[in-house]
């Protein structure tokens, strides 16, 4: 009778399986997200901090007695409900002068302090 050498089917397969559980298990050691993770949540920040201006800008246009006064950047964090979270400053910056229409914009940005990433946005002056 003849010897068989190697390994059955079944075993191979096996061999796979836990191959690509012990690297399901071992990727999220070695990939670290946190600089990602932090840019996008810096980049939602200024985007909300930029619809709010819009949106206050709006509501003060309609004649609302609501709208928020905002003189500078740092103004921006008063539109967000709940405030601007203590990881994130904004850059004060002076509001260029009006365009035609009467409407003043300037580029302001936000920064998460701890990892000093950073983002713009657009805020809009309303007195």
């Amino acid at each position: 009778m003849k010897q068989q050498a190697g390994f059955t089917l079944i075993e191979l397969i096996m061999v796979i399986v836990i191959l690509g559980l012990l690297s399901a298990v071992a990727l999220p050691q070695f990939v670290d997200l946190t600089g990602e993770a932090e840019t996008a949540s810096t980049e939602g920040i200024a985007g909300a901090l930029s619809s709010a201006a819009t949106i206050n800008y709006a509501v003060k246009k309609a004649g609302n007695a609501a709208a928020v006064t905002v003189d500078n950047c740092d103004d921006g964090a008063a539109l967000l409900q709940g405030g601007l979270d203590a990881d994130y400053g904004i850059t004060t910056a002076a509001f260029a002068a009006a365009d035609p229409e009467g409407t003043v914009n300037t580029a302001c940005v936000v920064t998460h302090t701890a990892s000093g990433t950073i983002a713009n946005f657009t805020a809009i002056k309303v007195n």
